[in-house]
């Protein structure tokens, strides 16, 4: 309870949070609303928003619903940011754990091959994955996951490198158990608050990730996507630029609401702001 009312407290939170539910609507309820395939043809190709009341946001080069693309392509963005995102976080977890807990020799090495993920930049990482195993919207998010762990990892290594020699750790050990109950069941739960918060950074940057690979025409053509639809669009940019506006405006709202969303968590969760 107090965590909501913390929460609340923040005006651009529940306008975020707000935008996110809008969001999460239009995934939950575009089968209802658009029941079709949206990739499929509806109608004439380049129809303008309004001009034909059956297609609200118009019609794209190929003649299909924007409107079903938009609200379907909700669905596909925010499975790729959830996805992408719970590998990510899992990844950075086991790692940072156990760098931070272990110190030593350990620690070197899975820092080093953590900043060797970090020397090239994470767009670079995911076009050679796709390049190697492929473009369908599983490898897609599997690569947008494999690419984000390394700032989480050395968030959780910070945590961990804090929290390894208070009081209640040792305690653990005094009462015999064991690394890998330490870990997890005592020291995580106390470490996962900045993480759960950098986890709204990591969701965002993935569905700009995708959009990026879709709009370079490298993400699978055959989900109805964003990103898709924006590349779609760059063939009649000069005329018909609602094409890939339309598109581009849902992924600024998406990629706010979860910004906000991450800011009214931080807020929440940290003790020294919520005291203020």
């Amino acid at each position: 309870m107090r965590f909501v009312v913390a929460y609340l407290r923040s005006p651009p939170a529940v306008i975020g949070l707000v935008l996110l539910l809008v969001v999460i609507g239009m995934a939950l309820s575009a089968d209802w609303f658009y029941p079709r395939d949206p990739l499929s043809l509806a109608g004439r190709p380049l129809i303008w928003p309004g001009a034909n009341p059956r297609f609200l946001l118009g019609t794209d080069n190929s003649g299909r619903d924007i409107a079903a693309q938009i609200f379907h392509g909700a669905r596909v963005s925010l499975l790729i940011g959830v996805v992408a995102t719970s590998i990510a976080i899992a990844l950075g977890i086991v790692i940072g754990a156990l760098a931070g807990y272990h110190g030593g020799w350990v620690d070197d090495v899975l820092m080093r091959v953590t900043e060797a993920f970090q020397t090239l930049p994470n767009f670079l990482l995911l076009l050679v994955f796709v390049a190697v195993f492929g473009s369908d919207i599983v490898t897609v998010t599997i690569a947008i996951g494999a690419v984000s762990w390394p700032a989480p990892a050395r968030l959780t290594r910070a945590e961990f490198l804090t929290l390894r020699n208070r009081e209640f750790v040792q305690a653990c050990r005094t009462l015999g158990m064991g690394d890998g109950r330490i870990i997890f069941r005592e020291i995580l739960p106390n470490a996962l608050p900045p993480v759960i918060v950098y986890a709204s950074v990591i969701m965002a940057v993935a569905i700009l990730l995708e959009s990026a690979l879709a709009f370079l025409r490298l993400s699978d053509p055959n989900v109805a996507s964003w990103g898709n639809l924006i590349g779609l669009g760059r063939d009649v940019l000069r005329v018909q630029w609602y094409v890939s506006a339309i598109p581009g405006v849902a992924i600024l709202v998406t990629v706010l609401a979860v910004s906000l969303v991450g800011q009214g968590l931080n807020d929440a969760l940290n003790p020294r702001l919520r005291k203020r």
